[in-house]
């Protein structure tokens, strides 16, 4: 992708994360590489297993340990100071998981929100006692009463009603939309600059999932921070990202601008993807599934990785040597012989 005017505020290289299990090794992510700017929103999309949450999971440094290991890459990390200034540039694949500078990292720089929130809150504790504990971590100055003030601050910013009282619930006390909403003030507690939403509207109906998103809309604009956003809806995708990268078995299949990616999709499989979603323009037409499954995580692809299910490919070439990601036009980059 060309630069932004927004300064960068994550970089990534080349990045792979394998799983070694006794079956095989799943090659999670394969060489992935994109940037994240400053304010700016990037939408990732794709099927189930196509390296979507190992990504976010690398640059959070919680993959599961083993089996899973990030074997090679660079995640450049831009810890901006307040205000502006310079930033500290670090690369958090060589820190420790559990070391105190990413521990200082994750939570403070990067908030994360999980897919389901009652499998990632603790049910022995209460919100306001573990919205409060990221405070305490990060901030070494502030009182338990402090913490407790600005936990129900940022629980009222979030729309839950009545947070004086709430605050000392227990999640299993909370409906499916007020364990979101806590989830999102205990990843923006300490002001992070990027937020991660893996998924974060999977479980809810369409009307808490439109007052989930437009909340982080608003909440991004509020905090200036970046947002990298996970899904498998398009439309949802498309409504909260400045920027679109589709990923397929570990890999990014295109990249480009929400604009670009929406009317002009090079990529066969971003092509297949637009036309399994429903329109509610013109006659109503018989969706096109994508044909064939995915290939199983432990076969070796020689070629290209969506030829077994590409309408367009060319056989002696696309499952001869794998494509490489090139630059097309300005800031759109497709991983096709295509456009070789």
């Amino acid at each position: 992708m060309t630069e932004s005017e927004n300064p960068i505020l994550v970089e990534v290289q080349d990045l792979k994360t394998y799983f070694f299990l006794h079956e095989g090794t799943v090659k999670a992510l394969d060489g992935v590489s994109f940037n994240i700017y400053k304010g700016r929103s990037l939408g990732v999309i794709g099927e189930s297993g196509c390296g979507k949450s190992v990504t976010a999971q690398s640059m959070m440094r919680i993959v599961p340990a083993p089996p899973g290991r990030v074997v090679n890459g660079k995640i450049d990390m831009y810890l901006w100071e307040r205000g502006g200034g310079s930033a500290e540039v670090v690369d958090v694949v060589q820190l420790q998981a559990n070391g105190k500078k990413m521990r200082s990292i994750r939570g403070k720089q990067i908030g994360m929100i999980f897919q389901e929130p009652m499998t990632s809150l603790s049910p022995l504790h209460t919100i306001g006692n573990q919205i409060a504990e990221n405070i305490l971590i990060h901030e070494q100055d502030i009182t338990k009463q402090q913490a407790r003030e600005r936990t129900i601050d940022m629980l009222a910013r979030v729309g839950i009603p009545q947070p004086q009282r709430l605050v000392d619930a227990y999640p299993h006390q909370l409906s499916g939309g007020m364990r979101q909403r806590a989830m999102i003030a205990m990843a923006l507690v300490c002001g992070p600059n990027l937020l991660i939403a893996d998924e974060p509207t999977t479980a809810l109906d369409v009307t808490i999932e439109a007052q989930i998103l437009e909340l982080l809309k608003t909440l991004q604009s509020d905090l200036g921070m970046a947002l990298m956003y996970i899904s498998h809806d398009l439309a949802v995708v498309g409504e909260m990202s400045d920027e679109i990268m589709v990923m397929y078995l570990g890999q990014v299949m295109e990249h480009a601008s929400t604009d670009e990616i929406f009317d002009n999709a090079l990529h066969p499989y971003t092509e297949a993807l637009w036309r399994s979603v429903p329109t509610i323009e013109g006659k109503l037409e018989r969706l096109v599934p994508i044909s064939g499954t995915l290939p199983s995580p432990f076969e070796t692809q020689p070629g290209c990785r969506f030829f077994s299910r590409c309408v367009r490919r060319i056989p002696g070439v696309c499952n001869a040597a794998p494509p490489p990601l090139k630059e097309v036009a300005p800031g759109h980059e497709v991983r096709c012989f295509l456009y070789q």
